[in-house]
């Protein structure tokens, strides 16, 4: 397993923009594919985009145009550049990681074995 750490988050107001970093240590991220999920206090944890190990990428529909996945191998890093922002795109996001190359069924949660602690994003109407 690799063992993840998010920062970036903080307080935005709707229409601003902020950039989530997710560093990865104990294991490479090039034999994984990675995603950030995102949950409401007191509801299920959503998948918002994911990045496989060619760099093809996948977005949950809400956040489609808004929101860009990206990495950066050499510094084990994944980031998620979010614009637009919601008050709906609060909560506290994920970051998360599976030993798998492809896309597939990425926005099940069951299919990750490394999850981060989390970082709180609030945006403020």
């Amino acid at each position: 397993q690799v063992q993840l750490q998010e920062s970036g988050g903080g307080t935005v107001q709707a229409g601003g923009s902020l950039t989530l970093s997710c560093v990865a240590s104990g294991n490479t991220i090039s034999g994984l594919s990675m995603a950030w999920f995102r949950q409401v206090s007191g509801e299920v944890r959503e998948g918002v985009a994911a990045i496989d190990l060619t760099g093809g990428t996948s977005y949950e529909d809400s956040v489609k145009g808004r929101f860009t996945i990206s990495q950066d191998k050499a510094e084990n890093t994944v980031y998620l550049q979010m614009n637009s922002l919601k008050p709906e795109d609060t909560a506290i996001y994920h970051c998360v990681a599976r030993p798998q190359w492809s896309l597939d069924a990425w926005w099940l949660e069951r299919h990750y074995n490394s999850w981060g602690p989390g970082t709180q994003v609030t945006v403020s109407s």
